[in-house]
């Protein structure tokens, strides 16, 4: 799933950035939009995906809430790390 949800759809590349970025720490939408310098609704997006796909979690409520890496996610970071490099030698 986490091939498909990274290498298999559009938006692939957006996503893999989202799950880097919480990998150091959690981060609310309005943050990673301005980390990852992508539009908020997009950021909005793409973590109810990775939410309903079980690779993020969230705690709190509205604007302040914040999203961090499941626990399986954590557990299958190494898997990621390859998609990540397969990733990156797509696009060069």
């Amino acid at each position: 799933m986490l091939w498909w949800l990274i290498l298999g759809t559009r938006g692939g590349l957006n996503r893999a950035k989202i799950i880097k970025k919480l990998n150091k720490r959690p981060y609310n939408s309005h943050q990673l939009s301005e980390e990852l310098n992508v539009n908020y609704r997009t950021i909005r997006h793409h973590i109810k995906i990775l939410e309903d796909s079980g690779v993020v979690n969230s705690a709190g409520e509205k604007y302040g809430k914040m999203y961090f890496l499941s626990k399986s996610m954590e557990l299958n970071y190494s898997d990621f790390e390859l998609i990540w490099e397969q990733l990156k030698d797509e696009k060069k």
